[in-house]
C-alpha cells in the first residue's frame, strides 16, 4: 500500500501495529472471560452442591435427602439451560437424581470437591462433585453430591464478557488514532513551515536556509538543500561566465568576418579580392572550430556531472583514428605526427565518441603550438593496473606556475603564436573526469615541450 502523504504513513504504521497488539489482546481477553465464565458457573454449581449437602440427614438409620427449591434457583437465567443432579452413597448407590449422570473420574474424600466435563442426553455439561460427610454416621463416609449443567449460558457469559471488553479497545483505538492523528498534525508543523518559506522564495533565490529554527530531524535535511543551494550557485556561476566568455569569443571573429566580407566587396581587383576570401575562410574555419569546440566542452561537461552509457574501447585503435582525423592539419603546418605503440589491445572502460575527443583534442593543441618543422608523437601503454596516453611535442612548452591555469576555459599561454581559443585542455579535464582518468602535465623527454600524459584505469592484460 503506498501512501504519497507522510502524514498518512506515519499514522498508518502507527496504528497497524497497536491494532495488531488490539488483535492479541483480544484473543487473550476472549480466553480470559471463558474463564471467568467457568469460575461463576463452578461457584454457582458447587453453591447448589453445599444446599443440597446441607439438606441430608440421617433418620432411623436411613439416609433422606431433600431438594431444596433454593438449590436449582440459582441457575434461573435467559439461557435455555437445564440443570441435572445426583446424590450417591459413599458405595455409589443411587440417592436421588438421575442415574445417568456421569461419576467423578476418581473418588472423593470428605469435604473434597471436584469439577469434569461431561456429556448427559448428547448435551455438553459441566459437573461438580462434592463430598458431603455425615455427622451422625461417619463410619458410613461421605455422601457424594453432584450437580450440573448445560454450557449455553456460561458460553454466553463468555460473549458478553468479550464483548464489552473488544468494544472498550476498539474505542480505545479511535481515541489513540484521533489523539495520534493531532498530534501528527501538529509535529508535521515545522516541515509544513520549511515548505511555505521553499515556496515564498522569489524565483532565482540562492540564498542559504536558516536552520536555527528548524527541528533536529529536519536539520539534515536542511544542510543537504543549503549543500544543493551553493553547489547550485557555483553551477550556474560558471554556466553565467561560460556563456559571457563564449559570446566574447564568437563576437571577436564574428566583427573580423564581417569586416572582412565588407573589404571583399569594395575590392575590385580578382587578386585582392581573391586574398580577401581566403582569410574569411580561415575565419569561418576558426569561427566552425570554436563552436565546435563549445558544443564538445559542454557535453563533456555534461558527461563528467551525468555519465554517458560506457563501454569497452581500444584506445590504441581509436587513437589511430583520431590521428588520422588530424594528419591533414600536420601536413599542412609540416609537423611531424607519429604514433608509438606498445602492442596489443589496450582497454578502457568510457564513452566511445567522448574519448575520441579527447585524443583529437591533445593532438590538435599539441599541432597549434608547435612551430613548423616540430615532432608531435603519440602512445599508448600499459603501466601498472592502467593503460596509459602520453602527446609529446617540442613546441614552446609551458611553465610549471602555469600548468593549472591552462584548464581554465578560454585560457591561453601563447595568444599570438596559435589560433587556439582555449578549450582544448578544459575538454580534456571533463572527459577525463567522466571516463575515471587523471591528466597531468610535464615536461618533455627530448628537453623543451610537452607532455601530456593520461592514465585510465585498466579493464584487461594485453594480448
Amino acid at each position: 500500500m503506498a501512501f504519497r502523504s507522510l502524514r498518512s504513513q506515519l499514522l498508518f504504521w502507527l496504528l497497524v501495529p497497536l491494532a495488531l497488539v488490539a488483535v492479541l489482546d483480544a484473543l487473550v481477553t476472549y480466553r480470559s472471560a471463558r474463564e471467568t465464565a467457568t469460575i461463576v458457573q463452578e461457584r454457582m454449581l458447587l453453591g447448589a452442591a453445599r444446599v443440597i449437602g446441607e439438606q441430608v440427614h440421617l433418620e432411623e438409620g436411613v439416609v433422606q435427602v431433600v431438594i431444596p427449591p433454593a438449590a436449582l434457583e440459582l441457575f434461573a437465567s435467559p439461557s435455555r439451560d437445564r440443570v441435572f443432579y445426583r446424590v450417591s452413597s459413599s458405595q455409589g448407590r443411587l440417592l436421588s437424581g438421575y442415574y445417568d449422570l456421569a461419576m467423578p473420574p476418581r473418588p472423593l474424600l470428605a469435604e473434597e470437591t471436584t469439577f469434569f466435563d461431561s456429556v448427559l442426553r448428547e448435551r455438553a455439561i459441566h459437573v461438580v462433585g462434592f463430598a458431603q460427610p455425615l455427622l451422625a454416621a461417619p463410619e458410613r463416609g461421605p455422601i457424594l453430591i453432584q450437580v450440573a449443567q448445560t454450557l449455553e449460558g456460561r458460553d454466553e457469559l463468555a460473549r458478553e464478557i468479550w464483548g464489552t471488553a473488544v468494544q472498550r479497545h476498539l474505542a480505545l483505538l479511535m481515541l489513540v488514532g484521533l489523539l495520534l492523528w493531532f498530534g501528527m498534525r501538529r509535529g508535521l508543523r515545522p516541515l509544513l513551515d520549511l515548505r511555505d518559506r521553499m515556496l515564498g522564495r522569489s524565483p532565482g533565490s540562492l540564498t542559504r536556509l536558516d536552520t536555527r529554527a528548524v527541528p533536529t530531524e529536519l536539520g539534515p535535511l536542511v544542510l543537504a538543500l543549503n549543500d544543493y543551494v551553493e553547489r547550485l550557485d557555483r553551477h550556474m556561476s560558471a554556466h553565467s561566465r561560460f556563456i559571457a566568455d563564449a559570446s566574447h569569443q564568437l563576437r571577436t571573429p564574428l566583427t573580423l568576418l564581417n569586416t572582412q566580407v565588407v573589404f571583399a566587396l569594395r575590392q575590385g581587383e580578382s587578386a585582392a579580392r581573391e586574398e580577401t576570401l581566403r582569410a574569411i575562410q580561415l575565419s569561418v574555419q576558426h569561427s566552425v572550430r570554436l563552436v565546435r569546440q563549445l558544443l564538445t566542452f559542454t557535453m563533456a561537461e555534461a558527461g563528467a556531472s551525468r555519465p554517458p552509457p560506457r563501454s569497452r574501447v581500444d584506445l590504441a585503435a581509436l587513437t589511430k583514428r583520431a590521428l588520422e582525423s588530424v594528419a591533414p592539419l600536420a601536413q599542412q603546418r609540416g609537423i611531424d605526427l607519429g604514433f608509438e605503440d606498445a602492442g596489443g589491445e589496450m582497454v578502457v572502460h568510457g564513452s566511445q565518441d567522448l574519448l575520441f575527443e579527447l585524443v583529437a583534442n591533445l593532438v590538435d593543441n599539441a599541432l597549434r603550438y608547435t612551430q613548423s618543422g616540430g615532432i608531435v608523437t603519440a602512445r599508448t601503454r600499459l603501466k601498472g593496473e592502467g593503460v596509459i596516453l602520453q602527446i609529446e611535442d617540442n613546441g614552446p612548452g609551458i611553465p610549471q606556475t602555469e600548468r593549472e591555469k591552462v584548464f581554465e576555459r578560454f585560457y591561453r599561454l601563447h595568444d599570438g603564436n596559435s589560433d587556439g581559443c582555449g578549450l582544448g585542455l578544459p575538454i580534456v579535464r571533463e572527459i577525463a573526469l567522466s571516463s575515471r582518468a587523471r591528466v597531468e602535465l610535464g615536461q618533455a623527454t627530448q628537453g623543451s615541450g610537452l607532455l601530456v600524459t593520461v592514465t585510465f584505469p585498466a579493464v584487461t592484460a594485453p594480448r
